[in-house]
């Protein structure tokens, strides 16, 4: 099976993650975060440098749970509104807004 190039969108949405699962992170370390969610510190790392923009849904979702991301968080750092970007809070996380 032959996969196809990442789009330009894909990419950037790729490098959102990685920036917000680091940001997320703060100063705990990269080994104990990936063992705690069940993956490699290689993998890990590539998420957060954005060198594998399309990482499996399992994969972000057990990092975003070690994390104390909700998966809304998530979805809203990686897809601002179009023209801005995500309000952060405290802990690098989107800011919910009231509904």
């Amino acid at each position: 099976m032959v996969r196809l190039p990442l789009t330009p969108e894909e990419v950037e949405r790729g490098e959102r993650l990685g920036a917000l699962l680091r940001r997320a992170r703060g100063q705990r370390s990269m080994l104990e975060t990936a063992l705690a969610a069940r993956v490699s510190p290689e993998t890990l790392r590539k998420i957060e440098t954005g060198r594998v923009a399309t990482p499996a849904f399992p994969t972000i979702a057990a990092i975003a749970d070690v994390l104390g991301l909700s998966l809304d968080e998530v979805w809203a750092g990686i897809n601002p509104a179009a023209g801005g970007t995500a309000q952060l809070d405290g802990r690098g996380a989107p800011q919910r807004l009231a509904s």
